[in-house]
């Protein structure tokens, strides 16, 4: 029996974040008997519970603000040592998501040595430039990026652009990494469009069926929400744009109202979060087109989501959304009125050509990015 902990989300089961999603499909899809998950979880006490055949162990934080995290993924490590030395668990594995504790790794690498036990690290995206976090805040984060580099076993890269930048910016610790993507649920969503609950949904937000251009996402600069409403109020359709993302208590909200004039727009609606699973999946098949602009990361979540189900997807022309999506998407820049031309480009196009483009994308999802291939990604590595 080989034991994984895994250190670094929030907790399953999932609501929304990607490593949280990752880490509950993780979980639900494991068939192997020789795999045992511990899952660290945020909680309010020190319980443990049974989720998907995992043990999730729950650890209590003080709410310090932007430190939280590295106090919880520090007294997760501390804890799943210490139930490792308890238990007497032979060649376990700590996997920690995100790159946050790196200097206080050293210290936990010598007694994980000590017991033999592995450390593999999954850096997510470049997080040190997300525009949320302050210059002194984004130097702890590429140093710490670099310290958990240097002390791990095996870095899991969920992008091949990902793990090209871990090999060539820290060749001087000759990392070993390997590429393991994000999957996807291919399934058509169970929610008819005569659901009760779709039309609700519908009829509160007041958007049809087929006539939305559509946005999900973590509502940050980085994203690029300025561009895409922006250049949406310059187009000339007359479909709506749906943003599902969480504004509330949100300084980035009112920045973008007044440097776009967004409330002007009768087309644009902010329609809050839809944490549903079958119904955030039948509001995406029944999108016109899907517009993606993270600029920062790796495989992002969201995008696999729309190329599994929405059929016309426009993506910000970058690395990481090229490699997943290839010939499956249009792509657009920050060229002022480029993507403002390719909605209208898109009024425009025939089904045929929207049909290849869903087919190509939908192939492309099903043949690297389904959670049954990534599932057998991990316990070929897990179980080495």
């Amino acid at each position: 029996m080989k034991h994984i902990f895994i250190i670094g989300c929030k907790g399953i089961p999932s609501n929304y974040g990607g490593y949280e999603t990752f880490v509950e499909n993780l979980t639900f899809y494991n068939e192997n008997s020789n795999i045992k998950y511990h899952v660290a979880c945020i909680g309010n006490d020190e319980r443990e519970y049974e989720h998907n055949n995992a043990r999730c162990f729950c650890v209590k934080v003080p709410n310090i603000g932007p430190a939280k995290a590295i106090v919880y993924d520090i007294k997760a490590i501390k804890k799943s040592i210490d139930y490792i030395i308890q238990n007497n668990i032979k060649n376990a594995i700590i996997y920690i998501l995100a790159c946050r504790i790196g200097p206080f790794l050293h210290h936990y690498k010598k007694i994980m040595k000590k017991y033999g036990i592995k450390l593999y690290i999954n850096p997510d995206g470049h997080e040190w430039l997300r525009a949320k976090w302050s210059k002194p805040v984004k130097k702890y984060w590429k140093i710490s990026e670099q310290l958990m580099v240097k002390e791990a076993d095996l870095v899991i890269c969920d992008s091949k652009n990902i793990e090209k930048y871990i090999l060539e910016s820290y060749s001087k610790y000759k990392p070993k990494t390997t590429f393991i993507a994000y999957g996807a649920d291919l399934e058509k969503s169970k929610l008819s469009n005569e659901s009760e609950k779709l039309i609700n949904w519908y009829k509160e937000k007041k958007v049809e069926a087929g006539n939305y251009y559509l946005i999900v996402g973590r509502f940050v600069p980085e994203n690029n929400y300025k561009t895409m409403i922006s250049e949406f109020m310059k187009s000339n359709t007359k479909k709506d744009l749906v943003i599902i993302t969480n504004v509330e208590k949100n300084k980035f909200y009112e920045k973008l109202r007044k440097a776009t004039g967004f409330e002007k727009d009768t087309r644009i609606k902010f329609v809050g979060t839809v944490y549903e699973k079958e119904l955030i999946k039948k509001i995406r098949e029944n999108a016109f087109a899907y517009i993606h602009g993270h600029s920062v990361g790796g495989t992002n979540p969201s995008l696999i989501e729309a190329l599994a189900t929405t059929d016309l997807n426009l993506l910000f022309d970058v690395g990481f959304n090229r490699e997943v999506a290839e010939d499956g998407a249009l792509y657009w820049n920050l060229e002022d009125g480029n993507l403002a031309d390719l909605i209208n480009r898109c009024e425009e196009l025939n089904n045929d050509l929207i049909n290849q483009l869903s087919e190509n994308a939908k192939r492309r999802i099903g043949l690297e990015y389904t959670w049954k291939k990534i599932i057998s990604d991990y316990d070929k590595i897990l179980l080495l």
